[in-house]
């Protein structure tokens, strides 16, 4: 794993280079994680841009003495520092060879401005420069050992989901709450480390909310149950949504279920390499338009995900920029009927030549329960 790290941290330098920056002063846990592997709750990290794999001399890691075992596994391939202040200590490091320093990036959409003060007066002689998103910007793109955890993280919801319903989970008499906890606990007994978010289980009327808390709402026969969850493994995070109703359909609930699979179909067929994040939300919204519901589509069609839930890039008329290979994303149209019921239907894809490769497998035909 340590090469794996070791060519991250290298097309980071690739952006230090052009950019003209000697260093960055990495803050955020993730990209700490994402850039080394530590999975602790405090550190920081100073990358050189003149280190070069197999010889990063200059690239320094921080942490406190909780992790001083914990470090030697996790980052053995760096020089490390302990220190509870780790990034004050990284920039007092730095500048004590400032003439290798002189513009140092920081992320300034992690830094808090009283934490800027206490980095500008420790970096007596080198010029602190804001340098934002350079590693989200290189996470927007998943690697194979990143698609083979969110694989593993659909794959746990995936069997999560088939367990609950084979076992009687989703029934007439339980509560939101019932439902919720027992799909968390059967994504635990299948992999995950822990939910990659609150899961929803919305009743009847409350399908019709799109993030709906869990209630003591029970469920009743002929209601639509809408069921957002995913899992997290390895630090990657799924996402997948479905619909069920309990007992037989009534037409209205076989009219917009139709009318939603419709437009996630379009939204999944879309996600072409070059396409407008813009287009891709287009494709999908339009054929709910088409039917004159677009007002009852509430949301974006999809965002990012990886080590975090809700991450570039952004698929909704806001969002900006094209499908590049390798993106990991949600695809997840919906149709809401205020006081009556809804449906979302949810899928994790990765963006491929061939097209999208699914990850999440559950079955999006209409299950009847």
């Amino acid at each position: 794993m340590s090469d794996l790290y070791a060519r991250r941290r290298e097309a980071l330098r690739t952006q230090l280079r052009e950019r003209g920056l000697d260093a960055l002063l990495v803050v955020d846990l993730l990209n700490i994680r994402y850039l080394t592997g530590f999975t602790g709750s405090n550190a920081a990290l100073a990358v050189h841009a003149a280190d070069s794999p197999g010889d990063e001399k200059h690239t320094i890691f921080c942490t406190d003495g909780r992790y001083l075992t914990q470090v030697e596994h996790e980052v053995p391939d760096l020089e490390r520092i302990i220190d509870r202040a780790s990034a004050i200590a990284l920039v007092n490091k730095l500048a004590a060879h400032k003439t290798k320093h002189r513009r140092t990036g920081y992320e300034s959409h992690h830094v808090t401005v009283e934490a800027l003060d206490g980095l500008a007066d420790a970096a007596a002689g080198i010029e602190l420069i804001r340098a934002p998103s350079m590693i989200e910007k290189l996470r927007i793109i998943k690697d194979d050992t990143e698609v083979e955890a969110l694989r593993m993280a659909c794959a746990a919801a995936d069997r999560a989901l088939a367990d609950l319903m084979a076992h009687g989970g989703l029934r007439p008499g339980r509560s939101e709450r019932e439902v919720a906890r027992e799909l968390e606990d059967r994504m635990l007994e299948n992999g995950a480390e822990k939910p990659a978010f609150e899961t929803i289980v919305a009743a009847g009327a409350n399908s019709a909310i799109p993030h709906h808390r869990p209630t003591e709402s029970v469920l009743q026969h002929g209601d639509f149950v809408k069921m957002d969850f995913g899992a997290l493994v390895d630090g990657y995070h799924s996402d997948m949504t479905r619909t069920v109703v309990l007992g037989e359909p009534a037409d209205w609930q076989k009219e917009i279920y139709d009318l939603v699979a419709a437009s996630q179909a379009a939204g999944r067929a879309a996600l072409k390499i070059g396409a407008d994040v813009k287009d891709v939300d287009a494709a999908s919204r339009d054929v709910i338009e088409r039917a004159g519901r677009g007002k009852e589509f509430l949301h974006g069609l999809g965002h990012g995900v990886g080590l975090q839930i809700h991450e570039a890039p952004n698929l909704s008329k806001a969002g900006e920029g094209t499908l590049s290979a390798g993106m990991a994303v949600t695809v997840e149209p919906g149709v809401y009927l205020a006081g009556k019921g809804g449906v979302r239907i949810e899928d994790t894809l990765v963006v491929r030549e061939a097209g999208p490769e699914l990850l999440t497998l559950t079955t999006k035909q209409l299950m009847v329960v």
